[in-house]
Protein backbone atom coordinates (compact mmCIF):
# COMPACT_ATOMS: atom_id res chain seq x y z
CA UNK A 1 0.00 0.00 0.00
CA UNK A 2 1.53 3.44 -1.09
CA UNK A 3 0.10 6.90 0.41
CA UNK A 4 1.20 10.06 -0.43
CA UNK A 5 1.81 13.48 1.65
CA UNK A 6 2.34 16.78 -0.32
CA UNK A 7 2.73 19.41 2.01
CA UNK A 8 1.34 22.83 0.75
CA UNK A 9 0.43 24.33 3.93
CA UNK A 10 2.81 27.60 4.24
CA UNK A 11 2.56 31.15 2.77
CA UNK A 12 5.99 31.33 0.89
CA UNK A 13 6.94 34.69 2.01
CA UNK A 14 10.10 34.95 -0.61
CA UNK A 15 7.43 35.08 -2.92
CA UNK A 16 6.05 38.20 -2.31
CA UNK A 17 3.03 37.35 -3.70
CA UNK A 18 -0.57 37.49 -2.28
CA UNK A 19 -0.93 33.91 -3.76
CA UNK A 20 0.41 30.97 -1.92
CA UNK A 21 3.50 29.75 -3.43
CA UNK A 22 1.94 26.53 -4.61
CA UNK A 23 -0.71 27.80 -6.83
CA UNK A 24 2.56 30.08 -8.97
CA UNK A 25 2.35 28.60 -12.26
CA UNK A 26 4.85 26.88 -14.30
CA UNK A 27 3.89 26.67 -18.13
CA UNK A 28 0.34 27.18 -17.17
CA UNK A 29 -0.01 24.27 -14.50
CA UNK A 30 0.64 25.55 -10.75
CA UNK A 31 3.55 24.14 -8.90
CA UNK A 32 1.30 21.73 -6.74
CA UNK A 33 -0.63 20.27 -9.76
CA UNK A 34 2.59 19.49 -11.23
CA UNK A 35 3.74 17.98 -8.07
CA UNK A 36 0.57 15.75 -8.13
CA UNK A 37 0.54 14.58 -11.76
CA UNK A 38 3.98 13.15 -11.14
CA UNK A 39 2.38 11.45 -7.94
CA UNK A 40 -0.34 10.07 -9.97
CA UNK A 41 2.06 8.25 -12.21
CA UNK A 42 2.83 5.55 -9.09
CA UNK A 43 -0.53 5.02 -8.90
CA UNK A 44 -0.77 5.34 -5.06
CA UNK A 45 -3.55 4.50 -2.92
CA UNK A 46 -4.68 7.75 -1.48
CA UNK A 47 -2.81 11.05 -1.59
CA UNK A 48 -3.19 13.79 1.24
CA UNK A 49 -2.10 17.40 0.32
CA UNK A 50 -1.73 19.25 3.53
CA UNK A 51 -3.19 22.68 3.66
CA UNK A 52 -2.84 25.82 5.46
CA UNK A 53 -2.59 29.64 4.61
CA UNK A 54 -5.05 29.99 1.98
CA UNK A 55 -6.36 26.09 2.69
CA UNK A 56 -9.22 27.13 -0.01
CA UNK A 57 -8.08 28.63 -2.66
CA UNK A 58 -5.56 25.99 -2.37
CA UNK A 59 -8.03 23.01 -2.73
CA UNK A 60 -10.04 24.89 -5.31
CA UNK A 61 -7.24 24.73 -7.78
CA UNK A 62 -6.77 20.78 -7.89
CA UNK A 63 -8.02 19.15 -10.73
CA UNK A 64 -10.64 16.71 -9.08
CA UNK A 65 -9.59 12.84 -8.15
CA UNK A 66 -11.04 10.65 -6.23
CA UNK A 67 -7.50 9.48 -4.60
CA UNK A 68 -6.92 13.04 -3.55
CA UNK A 69 -7.76 14.56 0.45
CA UNK A 70 -6.94 17.66 1.79
CA UNK A 71 -6.02 17.91 5.85
CA UNK A 72 -4.95 21.25 7.31
CA UNK A 73 -2.81 22.23 9.14
CA UNK A 74 -3.47 25.53 11.45
CA UNK A 75 -0.96 26.74 12.57
CA UNK A 76 2.13 26.07 10.46
CA UNK A 77 4.46 24.68 12.39
CA UNK A 78 6.82 22.64 10.41
CA UNK A 79 7.41 20.01 8.03
CA UNK A 80 6.97 17.30 11.13
CA UNK A 81 4.36 19.07 12.52
CA UNK A 82 2.51 18.86 9.35
CA UNK A 83 3.02 14.67 9.24
CA UNK A 84 1.85 14.80 12.94
CA UNK A 85 -1.05 16.40 11.97
CA UNK A 86 -1.60 13.67 9.17
CA UNK A 87 -0.91 10.99 11.44
CA UNK A 88 -3.39 11.89 13.40
CA UNK A 89 -6.74 12.85 10.67
CA UNK A 90 -5.45 9.09 9.14
CA UNK A 91 -6.28 6.61 11.98
CA UNK A 92 -5.11 3.52 8.97
CA UNK A 93 -1.17 4.17 8.96
CA UNK A 94 0.08 1.04 6.78
CA UNK A 95 2.40 0.83 4.03
CA UNK A 96 4.90 2.72 2.53
CA UNK A 97 4.31 7.19 3.18
CA UNK A 98 6.22 8.99 0.79
CA UNK A 99 6.63 12.97 1.65
CA UNK A 100 7.31 15.68 -0.77
CA UNK A 101 6.90 19.25 -1.00
CA UNK A 102 4.00 21.02 -3.07
CA UNK A 103 7.39 23.37 -4.26
CA UNK A 104 9.19 21.26 -6.27
CA UNK A 105 7.57 20.87 -9.97
CA UNK A 106 10.14 19.36 -11.77
CA UNK A 107 10.11 16.25 -9.68
CA UNK A 108 10.09 13.37 -12.28
CA UNK A 109 7.87 9.98 -11.20
CA UNK A 110 10.69 7.35 -12.53
CA UNK A 111 12.90 9.87 -9.66
CA UNK A 112 10.34 8.45 -7.13
CA UNK A 113 10.10 5.01 -7.96
CA UNK A 114 13.50 4.90 -7.66
CA UNK A 115 13.26 5.87 -4.22
CA UNK A 116 10.58 3.35 -3.77
CA UNK A 117 12.74 0.40 -5.31
CA UNK A 118 15.26 1.57 -3.01
CA UNK A 119 13.45 1.53 0.01
CA UNK A 120 11.43 -1.64 -0.56
CA UNK A 121 14.67 -3.49 -1.31
CA UNK A 122 16.41 -2.43 1.90
CA UNK A 123 13.33 -2.65 4.32
CA UNK A 124 13.79 0.80 5.27
CA UNK A 125 12.22 3.02 7.89
CA UNK A 126 12.95 5.75 6.01
CA UNK A 127 14.56 6.76 2.74
CA UNK A 128 15.08 10.09 1.30
CA UNK A 129 16.60 11.52 -1.88
CA UNK A 130 20.30 13.55 -1.47
CA UNK A 131 22.20 15.47 -3.88
CA UNK A 132 25.31 17.70 -3.82
CA UNK A 133 25.21 21.12 -4.50
CA UNK A 134 28.34 23.63 -5.20
CA UNK A 135 26.11 26.40 -3.22
CA UNK A 136 24.39 24.04 -0.20
CA UNK A 137 22.76 27.90 1.49
CA UNK A 138 19.56 27.46 2.48
CA UNK A 139 19.33 23.58 2.22
CA UNK A 140 19.52 20.81 5.72
CA UNK A 141 22.93 18.84 5.12
CA UNK A 142 22.87 15.19 4.84
CA UNK A 143 25.89 13.15 7.06
CA UNK A 144 26.81 9.77 6.50
CA UNK A 145 27.66 6.91 8.19
CA UNK A 146 28.48 4.27 5.80
CA UNK A 147 25.47 3.44 4.11
CA UNK A 148 23.09 5.10 6.23
CA UNK A 149 21.48 8.73 7.25
CA UNK A 150 23.62 9.41 10.44
CA UNK A 151 21.93 12.85 11.21
CA UNK A 152 20.55 15.52 9.41
CA UNK A 153 20.88 19.36 10.27
CA UNK A 154 18.98 22.28 9.17
CA UNK A 155 21.04 25.43 7.00
CA UNK A 156 19.96 27.88 10.36
CA UNK A 157 21.18 24.80 12.97
CA UNK A 158 24.43 24.46 11.44
CA UNK A 159 27.72 25.39 12.80
CA UNK A 160 30.61 26.84 10.26
CA UNK A 161 32.31 23.48 9.53
CA UNK A 162 28.77 21.89 8.68
CA UNK A 163 27.79 24.88 6.62
CA UNK A 164 30.56 23.29 4.31
CA UNK A 165 29.43 20.26 3.68
CA UNK A 166 27.96 19.31 0.44
CA UNK A 167 25.63 16.95 0.46
CA UNK A 168 22.26 18.47 0.92
CA UNK A 169 18.06 16.76 1.93
CA UNK A 170 16.09 17.32 -1.45
CA UNK A 171 12.71 17.28 0.65
CA UNK A 172 11.70 13.84 -0.45
CA UNK A 173 10.81 10.74 2.18
CA UNK A 174 9.81 7.49 1.50
CA UNK A 175 8.56 6.19 5.21
CA UNK A 176 7.19 3.26 6.64
CA UNK A 177 4.16 4.27 7.48
CA UNK A 178 3.55 2.42 11.10
CA UNK A 179 7.19 2.70 12.37
CA UNK A 180 6.95 6.61 11.75
CA UNK A 181 3.53 6.75 13.27
CA UNK A 182 5.02 4.87 16.47
CA UNK A 183 7.54 7.80 16.51
CA UNK A 184 6.48 10.62 15.02
CA UNK A 185 4.62 12.57 18.15
CA UNK A 186 8.23 12.88 19.93
CA UNK A 187 9.22 15.20 17.41
CA UNK A 188 9.82 18.58 19.48
CA UNK A 189 10.51 22.02 17.96
CA UNK A 190 14.04 22.04 20.04
CA UNK A 191 16.25 24.62 17.15
CA UNK A 192 16.30 28.06 16.10
CA UNK A 193 13.08 28.18 14.01
CA UNK A 194 11.04 26.31 16.59
CA UNK A 195 9.83 24.51 14.63
CA UNK A 196 9.13 20.31 14.26
CA UNK A 197 11.08 19.10 12.32
CA UNK A 198 10.25 15.47 9.63
CA UNK A 199 14.23 15.51 9.79
CA UNK A 200 14.77 14.47 13.38
CA UNK A 201 12.84 11.41 12.60
CA UNK A 202 16.38 10.17 11.15
CA UNK A 203 17.63 9.55 14.61
CA UNK A 204 14.66 8.08 16.35
CA UNK A 205 14.14 5.17 13.42
CA UNK A 206 16.31 2.35 13.08
CA UNK A 207 17.08 2.64 9.30
CA UNK A 208 17.98 5.62 7.22
CA UNK A 209 18.81 5.02 3.61
CA UNK A 210 20.39 7.50 0.71
CA UNK A 211 19.61 7.90 -2.25
CA UNK A 212 22.09 10.48 -3.88
CA UNK A 213 21.48 11.80 -7.28
CA UNK A 214 22.78 14.32 -9.91
CA UNK A 215 21.37 17.46 -9.21
CA UNK A 216 19.78 18.43 -12.78
CA UNK A 217 17.51 20.76 -12.13
CA UNK A 218 14.25 18.22 -11.38
CA UNK A 219 15.36 18.19 -7.56
CA UNK A 220 14.78 22.46 -8.04
CA UNK A 221 12.66 23.78 -4.96
CA UNK A 222 11.09 27.53 -5.63
CA UNK A 223 10.96 29.77 -2.74
CA UNK A 224 11.38 32.95 -5.08
CA UNK A 225 10.21 34.39 -8.43
CA UNK A 226 14.30 33.45 -9.37
CA UNK A 227 14.09 29.90 -8.85
CA UNK A 228 10.44 30.08 -10.29
CA UNK A 229 12.21 31.14 -13.61
CA UNK A 230 14.33 28.65 -13.67
CA UNK A 231 12.21 25.78 -13.41
CA UNK A 232 10.08 27.79 -15.89
CA UNK A 233 13.43 27.95 -18.20
CA UNK A 234 14.33 24.32 -17.64
CA UNK A 235 10.93 23.45 -18.63
CA UNK A 236 10.46 25.35 -21.70
CA UNK A 237 13.87 24.33 -22.80
CA UNK A 238 12.96 20.57 -22.73
CA UNK A 239 9.53 21.26 -24.56
CA UNK A 240 11.14 23.44 -26.94
CA UNK A 241 14.14 20.66 -27.55
CA UNK A 242 11.50 18.05 -28.19
CA UNK A 243 9.85 19.46 -31.10
CA UNK A 244 13.03 20.89 -32.97
CA UNK A 245 13.89 17.49 -32.49
CA UNK A 246 10.38 16.50 -34.43
CA UNK A 247 11.39 18.76 -37.23
CA UNK A 248 10.12 22.39 -35.90
CA UNK A 249 12.40 25.57 -36.53
CA UNK A 250 12.48 27.85 -33.49
CA UNK A 251 14.42 31.13 -34.98
CA UNK A 252 14.65 32.75 -31.68
CA UNK A 253 14.66 29.76 -29.01
CA UNK A 254 14.85 32.23 -26.39
CA UNK A 255 12.14 34.76 -27.01
CA UNK A 256 9.17 31.83 -27.50
CA UNK A 257 7.17 29.59 -25.06
CA UNK A 258 5.46 26.79 -25.68
CA UNK A 259 2.66 24.65 -23.57
CA UNK A 260 2.96 20.94 -22.93
CA UNK A 261 0.15 19.90 -24.51
CA UNK A 262 0.84 22.05 -27.73
CA UNK A 263 1.28 19.59 -30.85
CA UNK A 264 3.60 20.99 -33.14
CA UNK A 265 4.13 19.40 -37.24
CA UNK A 266 7.14 18.83 -39.30
CA UNK A 267 8.91 22.14 -41.23
CA UNK A 268 6.77 24.30 -39.11
CA UNK A 269 8.93 27.88 -38.60
CA UNK A 270 8.00 29.60 -35.13
CA UNK A 271 9.56 33.00 -35.45
CA UNK A 272 10.57 35.27 -32.92
CA UNK A 273 8.29 36.24 -30.04
CA UNK A 274 5.52 33.67 -30.47
CA UNK A 275 4.18 32.05 -28.07
CA UNK A 276 1.79 28.88 -28.09
CA UNK A 277 -0.33 28.04 -25.23
CA UNK A 278 -2.74 25.52 -24.27
CA UNK A 279 -4.04 22.67 -26.02
CA UNK A 280 -3.03 24.06 -29.64
CA UNK A 281 -2.36 22.00 -32.55
CA UNK A 282 -0.42 23.29 -35.50
CA UNK A 283 -0.17 21.20 -38.45
CA UNK A 284 2.78 21.21 -40.85
CA UNK A 285 4.11 23.89 -43.22
CA UNK A 286 3.19 26.71 -41.44
CA UNK A 287 5.10 30.05 -40.59
CA UNK A 288 3.78 31.28 -37.28
CA UNK A 289 5.07 34.58 -36.17
CA UNK A 290 6.75 36.74 -35.14
CA UNK A 291 4.97 38.71 -32.30
CA UNK A 292 2.36 35.82 -32.44
CA UNK A 293 0.13 34.88 -29.40
CA UNK A 294 -2.52 31.11 -30.34
CA UNK A 295 -3.94 29.70 -27.35
CA UNK A 296 -6.15 26.30 -27.49
CA UNK A 297 -6.50 26.51 -31.03
CA UNK A 298 -6.21 24.26 -34.33
CA UNK A 299 -4.03 25.29 -37.38
CA UNK A 300 -4.17 23.79 -40.00
CA UNK A 301 -1.35 23.17 -43.28
CA UNK A 302 0.32 25.87 -45.05
CA UNK A 303 -0.94 28.79 -42.68
CA UNK A 304 1.08 32.03 -42.38
CA UNK A 305 0.20 33.81 -39.09
CA UNK A 306 2.29 37.05 -38.57
CA UNK A 307 2.11 39.49 -35.30
CA UNK A 308 -1.55 38.11 -34.66
CA UNK A 309 -3.50 36.71 -31.57
CA UNK A 310 -6.15 33.49 -31.68
CA UNK A 311 -8.14 32.15 -28.92
CA UNK A 312 -9.73 29.27 -28.95
CA UNK A 313 -10.87 28.88 -32.70
CA UNK A 314 -10.35 26.84 -36.06
CA UNK A 315 -8.13 27.79 -38.50
CA UNK A 316 -8.04 25.62 -41.28
CA UNK A 317 -5.36 25.13 -44.33
CA UNK A 318 -3.75 27.30 -46.75
CA UNK A 319 -4.63 30.55 -44.05
CA UNK A 320 -3.09 33.66 -44.26
CA UNK A 321 -3.72 35.87 -41.26
CA UNK A 322 -1.92 39.66 -40.44
CA UNK A 323 -0.25 41.69 -39.36
CA UNK A 324 -1.90 42.30 -36.57
CA UNK A 325 -5.12 40.35 -36.43
CA UNK A 326 -6.95 39.32 -33.45
CA UNK A 327 -9.22 35.89 -34.31
CA UNK A 328 -11.24 35.92 -30.95
CA UNK A 329 -12.94 32.58 -29.52
CA UNK A 330 -15.33 30.23 -31.34
CA UNK A 331 -14.40 31.54 -34.81
CA UNK A 332 -13.63 29.20 -37.71
CA UNK A 333 -11.76 30.55 -40.62
CA UNK A 334 -12.15 27.96 -43.67
CA UNK A 335 -9.40 26.84 -46.17
CA UNK A 336 -7.82 30.11 -48.68
CA UNK A 337 -9.38 32.78 -46.66
CA UNK A 338 -7.17 35.69 -46.25
CA UNK A 339 -7.52 38.25 -42.97
CA UNK A 340 -5.51 41.19 -43.40
CA UNK A 341 -3.86 43.89 -40.84
CA UNK A 342 -5.95 45.61 -38.44
CA UNK A 343 -8.74 43.20 -38.78
CA UNK A 344 -10.98 41.60 -35.38
CA UNK A 345 -13.09 38.25 -35.46
CA UNK A 346 -15.53 37.24 -33.27
CA UNK A 347 -17.89 33.79 -33.12
CA UNK A 348 -17.89 33.96 -36.84
CA UNK A 349 -17.71 31.69 -39.58
CA UNK A 350 -15.80 32.71 -42.93
CA UNK A 351 -15.94 30.12 -45.49
CA UNK A 352 -13.53 29.61 -47.94
CA UNK A 353 -12.05 32.06 -50.40
CA UNK A 354 -13.48 34.60 -48.28
CA UNK A 355 -11.48 37.73 -47.83
CA UNK A 356 -11.34 40.47 -44.93
CA UNK A 357 -8.08 42.30 -46.06
CA UNK A 358 -8.29 45.45 -43.95
CA UNK A 359 -9.69 47.45 -40.71
CA UNK A 360 -13.12 45.43 -40.41
CA UNK A 361 -14.78 44.25 -37.42
CA UNK A 362 -16.44 40.84 -38.13
CA UNK A 363 -18.73 39.43 -35.37
CA UNK A 364 -21.31 36.90 -34.50
CA UNK A 365 -21.48 36.57 -38.25
CA UNK A 366 -21.39 33.82 -41.08
CA UNK A 367 -19.58 34.92 -44.35
CA UNK A 368 -19.93 32.71 -47.88
CA UNK A 369 -17.38 31.50 -50.19
CA UNK A 370 -15.56 33.86 -52.76
CA UNK A 371 -17.17 36.98 -50.55
CA UNK A 372 -14.62 40.38 -50.25
CA UNK A 373 -15.24 42.43 -47.32
CA UNK A 374 -14.28 45.81 -47.83
CA UNK A 375 -11.76 48.04 -45.81
CA UNK A 376 -13.87 49.51 -42.61
CA UNK A 377 -16.62 47.32 -42.53
CA UNK A 378 -18.04 46.54 -39.23
CA UNK A 379 -20.81 43.75 -38.22
CA UNK A 380 -22.88 45.92 -35.47
CA UNK A 381 -24.02 43.07 -33.38
CA UNK A 382 -25.31 44.43 -30.18
CA UNK A 383 -28.00 46.36 -29.84
CA UNK A 384 -27.14 46.97 -26.04
CA UNK A 385 -29.01 43.93 -24.50
CA UNK A 386 -28.56 40.91 -27.09
CA UNK A 387 -25.71 39.89 -29.90
CA UNK A 388 -27.26 39.09 -33.23
CA UNK A 389 -25.86 37.89 -36.31
CA UNK A 390 -25.16 38.76 -39.92
CA UNK A 391 -25.12 36.67 -42.87
CA UNK A 392 -23.35 37.30 -45.85
CA UNK A 393 -24.20 35.07 -48.99
CA UNK A 394 -21.09 33.44 -50.83
CA UNK A 395 -19.45 35.89 -54.05
CA UNK A 396 -20.84 39.41 -52.90
CA UNK A 397 -18.63 42.54 -52.79
CA UNK A 398 -18.99 44.69 -49.58
CA UNK A 399 -17.72 48.01 -50.17
CA UNK A 400 -15.59 49.75 -47.62
CA UNK A 401 -17.04 51.72 -44.81
CA UNK A 402 -20.20 49.25 -44.86
CA UNK A 403 -22.17 48.71 -41.30
CA UNK A 404 -24.20 46.04 -40.92
CA UNK A 405 -26.90 46.38 -38.31
CA UNK A 406 -27.39 42.97 -37.50
CA UNK A 407 -29.85 40.81 -37.74
CA UNK A 408 -29.09 41.30 -40.97
CA UNK A 409 -28.65 38.55 -43.85
CA UNK A 410 -28.02 39.07 -47.21
CA UNK A 411 -28.03 36.89 -50.09
CA UNK A 412 -25.81 35.85 -52.61
CA UNK A 413 -23.91 37.86 -54.83
CA UNK A 414 -24.64 40.93 -53.41
CA UNK A 415 -22.72 44.34 -53.30
CA UNK A 416 -23.01 47.07 -51.01
CA UNK A 417 -22.28 50.27 -51.33
CA UNK A 418 -19.35 52.25 -49.97
CA UNK A 419 -19.75 53.62 -46.17
CA UNK A 420 -23.43 52.29 -46.42
CA UNK A 421 -25.23 51.42 -43.29
CA UNK A 422 -27.35 47.90 -44.25
CA UNK A 423 -30.20 47.57 -41.65
CA UNK A 424 -32.79 45.11 -43.98
CA UNK A 425 -32.22 41.66 -45.55
CA UNK A 426 -31.69 41.71 -49.38
CA UNK A 427 -31.91 38.66 -51.76
CA UNK A 428 -29.62 37.50 -54.29
CA UNK A 429 -28.27 39.58 -57.13
CA UNK A 430 -28.84 42.86 -55.73
CA UNK A 431 -27.10 46.39 -55.26
CA UNK A 432 -27.51 47.56 -51.96
CA UNK A 433 -27.26 51.15 -50.94
CA UNK A 434 -27.87 52.96 -48.44
CA UNK A 435 -26.24 56.53 -47.79
CA UNK A 436 -27.70 59.91 -47.96
CA UNK A 437 -27.11 62.12 -51.22
CA UNK A 438 -24.04 64.61 -51.21
CA UNK A 439 -24.85 67.88 -50.69
CA UNK A 440 -21.94 70.82 -51.74
CA UNK A 441 -22.75 74.69 -50.36
CA UNK A 442 -21.19 77.28 -51.67
CA UNK A 443 -19.06 79.98 -50.23
CA UNK A 444 -19.62 78.05 -46.72
CA UNK A 445 -18.64 81.00 -44.25
CA UNK A 446 -16.99 79.41 -41.48
CA UNK A 447 -17.08 81.00 -38.44
CA UNK A 448 -13.28 82.44 -37.23
CA UNK A 449 -12.62 80.90 -33.76
CA UNK A 450 -12.48 83.88 -30.76
CA UNK A 451 -9.01 84.48 -29.88
CA UNK A 452 -7.61 84.52 -25.81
Amino acid sequence: MLSVAILAAGKGTRMKSSIPKVLHKISGKTLLQRVIDSCIELNPDKIFVITGHKSKEVQESVLDNKKIHFVIQDPQLGTGHAIQVLCKEVKKNEGKLLVLNGDVPLIKPNTLKKLLNLHDSKNADISLITTKKINPYGYGRVFLKGDFIERIVEEKDCNTQERLHLLINAGVYCFNWKNLAKIIRSLQSKNKQKEVYLTDTVSLLKTSLSLELEDNGELQGINNRIQLSKCEEIIQNSIKEKHMLNGVTLINKASCSISEEAEIGRDVIIEANTHIRGSTKILSNCIIGPNTFIENSNVGVNCAISNSTVYDSQIMDHIKIGPYSHIRPKSKISSYVKIGNFVEIKNSQLDEESKVNHLSYIGDSIIGKFTNIGAGTITANFDGQKKHQTKIGKNSSIGANTVFVAPINLGESVTTGAGSVITKDSKDNSLVISRTKQVNIENWGRKKPRSN
